[in-house]
């Protein structure tokens, strides 16, 4: 088990990182949040989670080990796989996503792309108790970054999304809005797409 990588931030991206750890580049796949935590070119400490499947081996990082057991939670619910536990920590805060699961608010986690109404309520049933028993002291803040509408577009095509339809979501929030960071140019299209 790889339980975290330390090293010199070479790549950086809304859906993942390249970090270089003694000469070799590990690309990590990482949320949102997490992102927005990440500066430039520094020397970078993510927690991660190792997955083996039978097609490919794949890191997750996260910035905050809270954000890390979150996602491992949600990844212990069934059809819950990794890819949709990273849209749900990309589309909803850590912090946004334990309330919604505490208060069994459905209508928010349904907002998330790829998870439906029989989905949110297994996630509610499964998680409720044990997010209760968790201690949710910590938050995760998102700190604008220097970004551009194209990197937004960039994390929307990778997460699985139409570039046409993604494009349109975007110009209408740019044209709806003030200057915007990439995180909440994304989160503002998922809601939309």
């Amino acid at each position: 088990m790889i339980a975290q990588i330390k090293g010199k931030l070479v790549d950086k991206t809304p859906t993942y990182v390249i970090i270089d750890c003694g000469g070799v580049g590990y690309e990590i796949k990482i949320s949102l949040n997490t992102f927005s935590q990440i500066g430039e070119g520094e020397t970078c400490l993510l927690y991660t989670h190792f997955v083996v499947r039978e097609d490919a081996q794949l890191l997750y990082g996260f910035k905050e080990t809270s954000e890390r057991e979150l996602f491992r939670l949600l990844i212990s619910v069934s059809g819950v796989g990794s890819a949709t536990a990273i849209m749900i920590l990309s589309s909803l805060s850590p912090n946004e996503t334990k309330q919604a699961i505490l208060n069994s608010d459905v209508n928010t986690l349904k907002s998330v792309k790829g998870i439906g109404a029989k989905s949110a309520e297994r996630i509610i049933i499964d998680l409720r108790d044990k997010i209760a028993k968790v201690d949710s002291g910590s938050t995760i803040s998102l700190p604008s970054n220097n970004t551009v509408k194209d990197e937004a577009l960039s994390a929307l095509v990778m997460l699985g999304f139409a570039k046409n339809s993604a494009e349109k979501a975007l110009n209408k929030i740019v044209k709806a809005g003030d200057d915007f960071s990439v995180e909440e140019l994304i989160k503002r299209a998922l809601k939309s797409l």
